[in-house]
């Protein structure tokens, strides 16, 4: 049943069997349009390459009776004033015109590359003297400068586009530049650094395969452009100087010939518009072959894909009877039924988060725990359908407060997020804008969700910010993130997540990179604001302290499904999945000083890698034959627990 946005095939097997390392000139061919123009582009440049072989006459050859004639067997483009074959001297003057392009686009990309990344890596003198350089350049009108350079060489036209290579090359530095500092702030970066390696180690390794995207999309518009310059060069006469042909006095030809023989014009300006056409068409080409490689895609970057794909779906099995649980789930602020995440892989997708069920009431806490890789974040992604480029989010129902956000359209999903739905994310200081002070983000998201003045809402943000704790607010509110600490940060970011007066508030990890004694602060603060307004909440998080502190019931995810669903003291005291009971056995929670914590041994398996059984399986001390020959069902128990496992004794069955 199509919910929505767009119904596709779930292709969730195929994860496993992509590629990822498809090469870049693949993924720029199985774009139909980019595959043309290169294919157009081959053909001409080799044509002119091999212009003494293929071109029936000579660029200067004469028949003077057959003038003006249109396009025949012997003169397969017709001929011009003088009877000389404007095909063969159209490839003949592609030599001349194609040499200034690449002598433009060498130069340019050899000054671009090289100043912008040194200027964007190494900064200091070597950036301010560069982006100096590139203003002198920019500053000076490039016509001017090209005809001061024709009136010193004569009509070489080899010079006049080295020339323009040096002109157009402050826009490459530019691009070069602004990418290479964006990814000189990248960690892995950083760590390249801490390690040793060199500056020149750095640019070549690190630096130039992550710039090589917007460096070659900017390169071939250079080319594009320089193209146009050549012709244009050639058309005033101040380039080769005739009988010698060149695409742009050939174009001069049929301009002045347009009365007697107007075809001419469209041989002559027609193979320079598909030149500069596709050189331009190849750089979009280029650009969406590198977003597919970022992306894991080794199809073309699809722009459609910027949004989640959602649909709805049958549930499996319908349940057979209800049990307290389910009773639960009747008075839920969200309820979330087998719900699936899946993100491209090659041509296919590849399932993160799989069947997951789970529900909150009305003044409860329930927390998501399980090791780094489990899914748990991406479910509240899937949620909140924030989630990467491209993914395709299903479920049979994802209901808040009786409404289903599977069948919301993006613009109807707005008006939840932030407004019925709060969300704090793990790392505060980043979802804050450093632009702006704290005070004039908490102050817009009241305006936004409440509706209010700037006077009013201003107000009702100092008092959010006294109501999560903050010592001063009116001193707190002038601050730039970048000047709190962690703590400070994440009760910014609870204050703003508090500013639409949500019904459920979702934490993502938000004691993780705090110390403990703020951690127990930031805790205390979630449950007195869940007490005081019965919000719900929802806790991600690993760490079963929190859990145990925080939250009324637990979900426990493997692997990208549900292996448990239990109250926390039952789940504390007695864990039914194998898995649930390894992590608590490792926590360090009860455990007297000194003594080692048993570690799990294994890893999670990625995504497309999962068994068709039990995916704990490989890591589970209790593993026998039948965990492993079929998927395992999530059961429920006498004691209201749910959980995935062959071990544990049902009193009802159903499949999430």
């Amino acid at each position: 049943m199509s919910a929505v946005v767009e119904s596709v095939p779930s292709r969730s097997d195929a994860g496993g069997t992509v590629d990822r390392n498809v090469s870049f000139v693949r993924r720029m061919l199985k774009q139909p349009v980019t595959a043309v123009c290169s294919v157009a582009l081959v053909i001409i440049v080799f044509s002119t390459v091999l212009a003494p072989v293929i071109a029936p006459f000579g660029p200067l050859e004469q028949d003077l009776l057959n003038a003006h004639s249109g396009p025949s067997a012997q003169n397969l483009l017709g001929t011009d004033q003088l009877g000389r074959d404007i095909f063969s001297r159209l490839l003949y003057g592609g030599q001349v015109t194609l040499l200034g392009v690449f002598q433009s686009v060498v130069v340019c990309t050899v000054i671009g590359m090289v100043l912008g990344v040194a200027a964007g890596a190494l900064g200091g003198w070597v950036e301010v003297a560069t982006m100096r350089i590139c203003d002198i350049l920019l500053a000076v009108p490039g016509l001017v400068i090209l005809l001061v350079v024709l009136a010193i060489f004569g009509q070489n036209e080899s010079a006049a586009m080295i020339t323009f290579g040096i002109i157009m090359s402050p826009t490459l530095i530019r691009v070069v530049y602004s990418a290479t500092v964006a990814v000189r702030e990248e960690l892995y970066v950083a760590g390249a650094r801490v390690a040793g390696l060199t500056s020149r180690q750095i640019m070549t390794r690190h630096l130039l395969p992550a710039i090589a995207g917007p460096a070659l999309t900017q390169i071939s518009i250079v080319a594009a452009v320089s193209c146009l310059a050549g012709a244009a060069i050639g058309f005033l006469g101040l380039g080769v100087a005739p009988p010698n042909p060149t695409w742009g006095n050939m174009v001069n030809d049929a301009q002045m010939a347009i009365v007697l023989n107007p075809w001419m014009l469209v041989p002559t300006g027609g193979i320079i518009a598909v030149v500069a056409l596709s050189l331009t068409l190849m750089g979009n080409g280029i650009r969406d072959a590198y977003a597919g490689r970022s992306s894991g895609s080794t199809s073309a970057f699809n722009w459609r894909a910027l949004l989640a794909r959602v649909t709805q779906k049958e549930t499996i099995e319908p349940r057979e009877t209800e049990t307290s649980t389910e009773i639960h789930r009747a008075s839920a602020v969200l309820e979330v039924d087998s719900l699936s995440v899946a993100l491209p892989k090659g041509g296919d997708e590849v399932k993160i988060v799989d069947g997951v069920s789970f529900s909150v009431a009305p003044g409860e806490s329930l927390g998501i725990v399980g090791e780094s890789g489990c899914g748990k974040s991406m479910t509240i992604s899937g949620v909140l359908r924030v989630p990467p480029l491209g993914a395709h989010i299903s479920a049979a129902s994802i209901a808040f407060n009786g409404t289903e956000l599977t069948s919301l359209s993006e613009e109807g999903m707005n008006a939840y997020r932030g407004t019925g739905i709060g969300f704090i994310s793990q790392e505060p200081i980043s979802s804050l804008n450093p632009a702006y002070t704290v005070g004039h983000q908490l102050t817009e998201a009241v305006q936004l969700h409440r509706k209010v003045g700037r006077a009013h809402a201003r107000r009702i943000a100092l008092e959010l910010m006294t109501r999560v704790r903050l010592p001063e607010p009116e001193v707190v509110a002038n601050k730039y993130p970048h000047e709190l600490s962690g703590g400070m940060a994440q009760r910014i970011a609870i204050a703003r997540a508090l500013a639409g007066e949500p019904k459920l508030l979702i934490a993502d990890e938000p004691t993780t990179a705090l110390d403990v004694s703020v951690q127990a602060e930031i805790l205390d603060l979630l449950s007195d604001l869940r007490e005081q307004s019965g919000m719900a909440l929802i806790l991600v998080t690993h760490d079963w302290g929190v859990v145990a502190e925080a939250c009324d019931r637990a979900v426990v995810m493997y692997a990208g499904e549900v292996v448990e669903n239990a109250d926390v003291r039952t789940l504390v005291r007695k864990p039914k999945h194998p898995y649930a009971q390894a992590l608590l056995r490792s926590s360090s929670v009860g455990t007297a000083p000194r003594e080692l914590l048993p570690v799990i041994p294994g890893a999670v398996p990625p995504p497309g890698s999962w068994p068709n059984g039990c995916r704990f399986a490989d890591r589970c001390e209790f593993v026998e034959e039948r965990c492993t020959s079929a998927p395992i069902r999530l059961v429920h128990t006498a004691d209201d627990t749910s959980a995935r496992c062959v071990r544990v004794t049902p009193i009802l069955q159903g499949v999430k």
